[in-house]
């Protein structure tokens, strides 16, 4: 009992000490005659350099008081990406062993920042097979398999105010200032983002839409156009931290107005776009955020529509230098921005963008 009251008080004060620094809240320049308003919500600030570090706190504070992570207990996830990184920097905070079960063609730099945190990396393969041998691993030690893409949202609404990122979105807002936005736009992994301003928005009887936007090869798009909430592609994202090959126990898709699919190129091109219009270093999704958020823009624009948008700035572009940013790496994977980049800059001249 005594461990778990000082793990839950160390979280505590990590928490503490995160809202002793400011959340950034960035204007993008859009010119003033539109009437149209558009911020990006910063969360690359977090030490573990995203928006999944206040997931990760939320799931360990859960597990914890649900009784599931007691003494030594290793604790396993099955992901590749970001999520592996903030739960690694939380067991290694919380004295815990953590292993990440992870595709075998991850990228080293992710591995060596999960390693660097005190982290195991169990790399297999094929990419899916890596939540079976996740579940085989905590059985086999013992573990807790934390399973984000199905608990997040869950621990998210059980934790506390600084776990949920809708209310430091809105909270954020006004003290700016800032009118209650028109649009909320973000993308979904495991869905706890979406689902979490969703339910704030309808808690709180907002005037505000849900625009989650969606990478090529994920189920999201058509699950919801279809309402099949059993969806699957088979296919991985190649945007990372969003994209789904199945649809996700984590989404709610009936708190989402609408859901825009984004080609991956398009999502590229706008995540330097962002960087060459402000100097902002954003990763893949925060370019696919950005490229919905100027889609609905447009939109707005076309019915004489007045307000605010806001998305998210997900995580640091340092982490994609040797990917997303290297005309090397496009190149080789057949990404040709070029055509993109020429409607941003057209969207940015005349407020209008060619679907």
């Amino acid at each position: 009992m005594r461990r778990r009251e000082q793990r839950l008080r160390l979280l505590d004060e990590e928490a503490a000490e995160r809202r002793r620094d400011p959340v950034r809240l960035h204007g993008y320049p859009l010119p003033e005659d539109w009437g149209i308003a558009l911020y990006l919500l910063d969360e690359s600030a977090n030490p573990t350099g995203s928006l999944k570090h206040r997931v990760a706190r939320a799931l360990f504070r859960h597990a914890i008081r649900q009784g599931r992570i007691d003494g030594d207990t290793p604790v396993i996830e099955a992901t590749g990406g970001n999520a592996a990184v903030s739960q690694a920097y939380f067991a290694r905070l919380l004295g815990l062993p953590f292993v990440a079960v992870m595709p075998r063609k991850s990228s080293p730099e992710k591995v060596e920042r999960i390693e660097r945190l005190g982290g195991a990396v169990h790399l297999v393969h094929p990419p899916l097979a890596i939540y079976r041998e996740a579940e085989r691993l905590a059985a086999e030690e013992g573990g807790h398999y934390m399973d984000y893409l199905g608990n997040g949202a869950g621990a998210v609404a059980a934790g506390t105010a600084d776990d949920d990122i809708a209310g430091v979105l809105f909270e954020r807002l006004a003290r700016q200032g800032v009118p209650t936005p028109r649009w909320v736009v973000v993308g979904a992994g495991s869905g706890t983002t979406a689902t979490t301003i969703g339910r704030y928005i309808r808690r709180h009887g907002l005037p505000t839409g849900l625009a989650v936007v969606d990478p090529e090869n994920s189920a999201y798009f058509p699950g919801w156009v279809l309402d099949a909430a059993d969806y699957s592609t088979g296919m991985p994202s190649r945007i990372e931290g969003i994209g789904r090959p199945r649809m996700e126990p984590g989404f709610t898709p009936e708190l989402v107005d609408v859901v825009i699919p984004v080609p991956d190129a398009a999502s590229l091109a706008a995540m330097r776009f962002l960087h060459d219009t402000t100097g902002l270093r954003g990763g893949g999704s925060t370019g696919t955020n950005l490229f919905g958020a100027f889609q609905l823009i447009a939109k707005m624009r076309r019915e004489g529509r007045q307000g605010v948008v806001v998305t998210l700035l997900c995580d640091d572009g340092d982490l994609y230098r040797d990917t997303y940013y290297s005309d090397t790496w496009l190149a080789a994977k057949g990404f040709d921005l070029a055509p993109h980049l020429k409607r941003l800059h057209h969207f940015l001249a005349t407020g209008e963008l060619a679907t």
